[in-house]
């Protein structure tokens, strides 16, 4: 059973508590109200819930009018529908059409226009949505474990990643399948979904935190992917790729921390002056190796440049402690 089944019996059962204590005819209509108004975070509650109240408005309008004139016969349903939609549509209500079809439907079903009935709907309309209302304010789930979950699978799929990138650098005959990068942008993608989720709950002092971290993610799988096509390109030994290899095994572990640490940045350096000082290639095989290692060291540099801005500005990943 989800948590949001659970919030939409509690919200029904408010509903329908509140109108009858309060003697209000029809009050299961308000129970239906309040399941149509229970939504998945709070703002979005909040934005569902005045769209549906304010096209209940228009459509009660229209069909006060309608029904007026008409009376109350099947095609006046029919000729509301043609009516009322496109104007709720057009007020930017669009997600309230079928909360002001039950609302219709419940004062078509009354056969009544009097000021009282009307009363009575927008009575229902209140205890309802509020009740919906009431229930998604007061409590959502904390999605900080889950999150901080995809972030640890996230952060060892990525150190996985570096693990392999520096055993192809020893052992250019190995191949490796990239698996983990599938893996870690669907995770990516799965825990930016949730962090986006989390920021829509959040109604006073937004915390973009989340959002920040696997948008840096993203960054870095991008960069990871054109690593891989570099590292394709070292095809034979090198005592270079064995160097350029111990600075991947260090970001696997660096990868894992926090903060950052600077040392695979350092690791680099010493590498890139150690470069510099190595004799010119001779043969055609030792000059194509030796271009893909040194792009390959400068999209390392790139990805480092990424980290170390988002880490340094993200409170999320300097204070670990914060997520529990």
């Amino acid at each position: 059973m989800g948590f949001r089944v659970i919030k939409t019996a509690i919200a029904a059962l408010l509903a329908v508590v509140a109108a009858s204590t309060l003697g209000i005819s029809s009050a299961m209509s308000a129970a239906l109200l309040a399941i149509l108004g229970v939504d998945v975070t709070r703002k979005r509650s909040l934005q569902t819930i005045s769209a549906r109240f304010f096209a209940s408005l228009i459509g009660m309008i229209c069909a006060f009018v309608l029904f007026s004139i008409f009376g109350f016969q099947h095609w006046v349903f029919a000729l509301y529908i043609l009516l009322a939609f496109p104007i709720i549509t057009r007020a930017g209500f669009s997600g309230g059409i079928v909360t002001s079809s039950v609302i219709v439907v419940h004062i078509y079903n009354g056969g009544l226009l009097t000021a009282h009935a009307m009363l009575v709907e927008v009575e229902l309309l209140l205890i309802g949505l509020g009740s919906a209302a009431i229930v998604n304010l007061v409590y959502m789930p904390n999605p900080y474990k889950r999150l901080n979950a995809i972030r640890r699978e996230v952060n060892e799929l990525l150190s996985q990643m570096f693990e392999q990138i520096a055993r192809t650098l020893h052992e250019p005959a190995y191949v490796w399948d990239g698996e983990e990068v599938i893996q870690a942008t669907a995770k990516v993608e799965q825990g930016h979904t949730a962090a986006k989720r989390e920021l829509e709950n959040q109604m006073l002092h937004p915390d973009e935190s989340w959002i920040v971290y696997f948008y840096m993610r993203k960054q870095h799988l991008d960069s990871i992917q054109n690593m891989m096509q570099l590292v394709a390109q070292v095809y034979s030994k090198m005592p270079q790729g064995d160097q350029a290899a111990q600075i991947f095994e260090q970001l696997a572990q660096d990868v894992k921390t926090p903060y950052y640490t600077g040392k695979t940045e350092k690791l680099l350096l010493q590498f890139e002056e150690d470069f510099s000082k190595t004799r010119l290639p001779v043969t055609r095989e030792e000059f194509e190796v030796y271009s893909a290692i040194l792009q390959l060291c400068r999209e390392l540099e790139q990805y480092l440049k990424i980290s170390k801005r988002d880490k340094a500005r993200n409170p999320l990943l300097t204070q670990d402690n914060k997520v529990k």
